[in-house]
């Protein structure tokens, strides 16, 4: 079972429901998957993202791993769907980065490590699609990370409870696999970075935790197809445009 928000054709509301065997079922109507506009699984107050959180990517990019886990926001207005359009910033150097993203599913401050999973909804995709060229100069990273379509989310929310890690995750861009890699290698797990954001602000339900890139980050560009794919997830698939 996966959980979906949704549009049918012609119909501006989002919807809601759950997703089996290709049929999705929302109060007492059921939809098949083929004829509905999937949107982004769920609304996020706020999406907290991880930097450098494997090894190999911390190298790549020519950072030290960090002590701490290295956070950073994403506004709710960077997120689209599956399907959606990246749009390029003119002129910018843009890197594709695909992740795990983490679904809270309840309100709540200052978790353990321990009790992590109590709180987590479910696991999606992310592409955490970066501005190179304002990275470059920017500290903060706002423009680098917050630009508009800079948060492609999906395709849907697979629960907690129906799965279990570590995950694979790949990435590829017009069929060519970019980035791979393992969530057991990542530096800091899943538990540890529920504590660390929990301790210092609420979290709310339909709030993301992205938790880092594997290696293999790489420029993106107008008409390419990019893919996220996570096994027993599914496969978040966005164009780019300029």
């Amino acid at each position: 079972m996966q959980l979906v928000r949704f549009r049918l054709p012609g119909d501006e509301r989002a919807l809601s429901g759950t997703l089996a065997d290709g049929t999705i079922r929302s109060g007492e109507e059921e939809f098949p998957l083929d004829g509905v506009r999937l949107l982004a699984p769920c609304l996020p107050t706020k999406i907290v993202c991880v930097g450098r959180n494997y090894a190999a990517h911390a190298e790549e990019m020519g950072g030290e791993v960090p002590a701490e886990p290295l956070l950073f926001f994403k506004p709710s207005s960077a997120v689209i769907g599956p399907e959606d359009e990246i749009a390029l910033p003119a002129g910018a150097e843009v890197h594709h980065e695909g992740e795990l993203a983490v679904v809270i599913g309840t309100r709540c401050r200052k978790v353990s490590a321990d009790r992590a999973d109590d709180v987590i909804l479910g696991y999606t995709c992310i592409n955490d699609v970066t501005n190179r060229t304002a990275q470059a100069w920017e500290k903060n990273w706002v423009r680098a990370k917050g630009f508009d379509t800079s948060a492609p989310l999906g395709p849907w929310i697979v629960p907690r409870e129906a799965i279990d890690g570590p995950f694979h995750v790949s990435l590829r861009v017009n069929g060519e696999v970019r980035q791979e890699g393992w969530t057991s290698s990542m530096i800091f797990p899943i538990g540890r970075l529920i504590e660390t954001i929990s301790a210092i602000m609420t979290l709310e339900p339909g709030d993301v935790i992205a938790t880092g890139t594997p290696s293999g980050v790489g420029v993106l560009a107008p008409g390419d197809v990019v893919e996220v794919s996570i096994d027993g997830i599914g496969t978040l698939r966005n164009l780019v445009r300029s």
